[in-house]
This record gives C-alpha cells, sequence and structure tokens, in this order.
C-alpha cells in the first residue's frame, strides 16, 4: 500500500505528458499516425475540413435549436460578449443565456460568411453577417458576427463569439 502513491505519481506524470504532446502536436490530437498519413500539406487540409465541419454545426445546430449540440461546440471557458456589450463565460452559462431561443423556437437564424482565417490546428475565427428574427414579435437584428475556435484534443470549440449590431437593411 506504502509503494502505490507512487504508481500512482508515476501514472499521472505519465498522462500529463501524453496531454502536454497532444496539445503541443496537432498531429497527435488529430489522432495516432495523421500526420505520417497525411503529411503536413494533408494534415493543414484535413485541419481546414475539420474547421468547416465545426463552424457549419455551430451555426447550423443554432439555427434547428439544438441546445445540447450547439454546447458541445463550445470549450468549456468559452467567452460570448453580446452586441449590448454582456459578457457571459462558461459553456453551460452561455448555452442558459440562450434559453429562451432553444425552449421558444420561434426565431429564424441566416447568416453569410464573409471572412475566414484558419492557422492549421491551431485557431481559426470566422466572420458572418448575421440576422437573428422573431417574426411574430416584429423582432429583427442584424449583426456582425466574429467567432474564435481553438483546435483542442483532436476537434475545433468556440473559444470567443462577439457580436456588434449593425443597422439591419
Amino acid at each position: 500500500m506504502r509503494g502505490t502513491w507512487k504508481v500512482r505519481l508515476a501514472a499521472a506524470a505519465g498522462a500529463a505528458s501524453m496531454i502536454g504532446a497532444a496539445v503541443a502536436s496537432p498531429a497527435i490530437a488529430a489522432g495516432p499516425g495523421t500526420e505520417r498519413q497525411l503529411g503536413t500539406a494533408g494534415l493543414v487540409q484535413w485541419c481546414a475540413r475539420k474547421f468547416d465541419e465545426a463552424q457549419r454545426h455551430d451555426m447550423e445546430s443554432f439555427r434547428d435549436f439544438d441546445r445540447a449540440g450547439w454546447e458541445a461546440g463550445h470549450d468549456d471557458d468559452a467567452i460570448t460578449i453580446y452586441s449590448n456589450g454582456r459578457i457571459v463565460q462558461g459553456r453551460e452559462a452561455i448555452g442558459e443565456s440562450q434559453r429562451n431561443h432553444f425552449n421558444n423556437r420561434n426565431a429564424t437564424w441566416t447568416w453569410t460568411e464573409k471572412t475566414r482565417a484558419v492557422d492549421g490546428c491551431s485557431t481559426g475565427t470566422i466572420v458572418y453577417d448575421a440576422t437573428y428574427a422573431i417574426p411574430s414579435q416584429g423582432f429583427v437584428i442584424r449583426q456582425i458576427i466574429s467567432v474564435t475556435y481553438t483546435f483542442k484534443q483532436g476537434r475545433w470549440l468556440t473559444v470567443v463569439d462577439q457580436g456588434t449590431q449593425i443597422p439591419v437593411s
């Protein structure tokens, strides 16, 4: 029993070094042998494709009132900054801040991508021109929305989402 702590400590150290390696190397985070299988250019293309899938899932799950799917695409410590300046941090708190959207299911959400920048399997940012409307209430808000993602544990996650209100045209 006395030596058990040494075994646990060694196991924890090994796990920590593996986690550090996974964070440091997108190829390892993407899966064992990914870089060897894809090559550097292939890995960059794979990461760009995964980024595209993640951002599409983010926007479509919000549009389709899929709260669980939408929240799952956020980092634990994600930050949302609303156009009124309100700041919400944390996956669950962000989901809760959108409770009415997901429960009422009476809004429409449309967007057009304006630009994006992706840095390999590290970070990505995408900018949308988006409109959120609740037709039954005559409510319409148009925003330029910037969403920043990070590649973590083999997938893209939202870390910062910020909207700036612009006039409805």
